[in-house]
Order: structure tokens, then sequence, then C-alpha cells
């Protein structure tokens, strides 16, 4: 349950991701720090928990997101032992993580009606960097590093890299980090608009909290139309665009939140907005 203006109880750390709430926030965090947050059965089951949760409590008063992650790094992918073993022992559910666990994880991420906040430490590779191109605005370290990974494993992609990287980046620099394997840097993710801001180490956790904090007191209903908004741009014609640009303009313009931001214009203050 989300209490208004208050905390919901830590999730139990030992389940690798806790789940808690307070003032409108949401803070997801991948706990399993002792394998790099590595994604075995049981923190995938428990981030897909987590973020069905997520979505219910977005029409329980949470306005805006944040994941991060405890240790050095923010997820190394999938658990390879575990992926090794059922190779081994059943090699016909070797792939069965992908329909049940990544793709609706991804899927329940992308479509979050609030904004979602990812903060990177450390390394972000393979289903992690999927996981982490599903916020709306990333942080990350100084010294965080990310990759594909896929091909070093004799792999193309799932939890949606390829489509998030090539509408992000384009498909000759997609093409180079895909089938070259190539790593780049914070600084990399930054300078090719992947990364929002680069934060010193150890500060991105604080970082992303803040800039969830600040969203949370933003206007949630014009955010929820605006990722939408962003969701259709690439598939839409010009006129098409024009005409749900408007529709949406139209719609936010009953909102409370639209009407306070006006009278505070006038009067020279903030608005306060209410979410609605």
């Amino acid at each position: 349950m989300v209490n208004d203006g208050g905390s919901t109880p830590a999730a139990d750390r030992s389940h690798g991701v806790t789940y808690e709430v307070t003032d409108g926030v949401a803070v997801l965090e991948l706990c399993g720090s002792a394998s790099g947050n590595a994604l075995d059965a049981h923190v995938r089951g428990a981030l897909l928990l987590a973020a069905r949760r997520l979505t219910t409590d977005t029409a329980r008063g949470v306005r805006a997101a944040l994941l991060t992650a405890r240790g050095k790094h923010f997820c190394v992918g999938q658990d390879l032992q575990e992926h090794a073993r059922l190779l081994a022992d059943a090699p016909a559910k070797a792939f069965a993580n992908i329909p049940n666990d990544y793709n609706p994880l991804v899927k329940e991420l992308s479509a979050l009606p609030v904004p979602l906040v990812v903060a990177v430490e450390g390394a972000c590779v393979g289903a992690g960097l999927g996981i982490a191109l599903c916020a709306d605005v990333r942080v990350a370290a100084e010294g965080a590093r990310f990759a594909t990974a896929f091909g070093g494993l004799g792999l193309a992609s799932d939890s949606g890299v390829a489509r998030a990287l090539v509408r992000q980046l384009g498909s000759s620099r997609t093409g180079g980090l895909m089938l070259l394997g190539d790593r780049f840097s914070a600084q990399d993710a930054a300078d090719w608009g992947l990364v929002h801001r680069v934060v010193p180490d150890g500060r991105a956790g604080a970082e992303g909290l803040a800039l969830a904090r600040r969203l949370a007191d933003g206007p949630t209903a014009a955010y929820r139309e605006t990722k939408a908004l962003l969701r259709s741009a690439s598939a839409s014609t010009l006129p098409a665009a024009l005409e749900r640009e408007a529709v949406v303009q139209r719609r936010l313009g009953t909102t409370g939140d639209h009407h306070e931001a006006v009278r505070a214009f006038l009067s020279r203050r903030t608005p306060v907005f209410r979410g609605h």
C-alpha cells in the first residue's frame, strides 16, 4: 500500500529487490550486490513484481520512480552460472527467462505513466543495459561503464536493447556496439544522449533521487501525456503528430496543474502542482 505523504515498509532484502515509497517517489533498489546484481531467477522475479506494484501504485499517489542498485555495479546482466546450469541440465528452459521475465519487465517499465529515473554506478551490461534503457532519465557515475555484451556470448540481444539503441543512437553506432562489443563510458553515454547527467562516483543514487523528487513535484498529468507523445513520435507522420499534440494540449488545458501554472506565472511565484 502507498501512504500519501508517508513511506511503505522496505521489502525483504533477501529477495534481491527493495521497494519503498516516500512522498510520492517510489524507489526500487537491486540488492544482490555480491554478484554484481546479476539477474538470477529470484532477482528477475522480484524485480518484475516490484515493477508491477509500481504500475499499480501510480494510481495511488506515486508520481515518479527511481531504479537504483546497491554495491559497486548497477547490473551485470543475466546470471551466467544459472544459465550454464540450465544449458547443462535443462536446455529447453535456458531461454525461457526472455518471454517469462525480461520481456514483461521491459514492457512494464517502458509503459509506466510516471517518470522513471535510473541511477547507474559501475557496470551496466546486457539485460542490465536493457533495463536502464527503459528509463526516461538516466544518471551515471563517472566510473560507470556500459556494454551490450551479448555478442561475446555468441548471442544477439534481448531485453529490447537493439531497438532502444537504434532508436536513440542510429543503426551505425549501434552496429559497432553490438557487433564489435565495444564498451562505452559514462561520458560517451552522455555525449551520445543516452545519459542525462554524469556525477562523481558514489553520487548517482543521490542525484537520481533528487531528480525523481523534482519530477514527483511536477505536473504529473503533463508528464504522462509527454511520455505517450515521445513513445509515438518516431512512428507518427507529421500531420498525425500535430493532431495528437493538439488533442493532448486541449486535454491538459483542463487540468488544475495548467491553471495553477498560469496563475503562478502571472503572480510571479512558483507553481504548486497537485498532479492532476
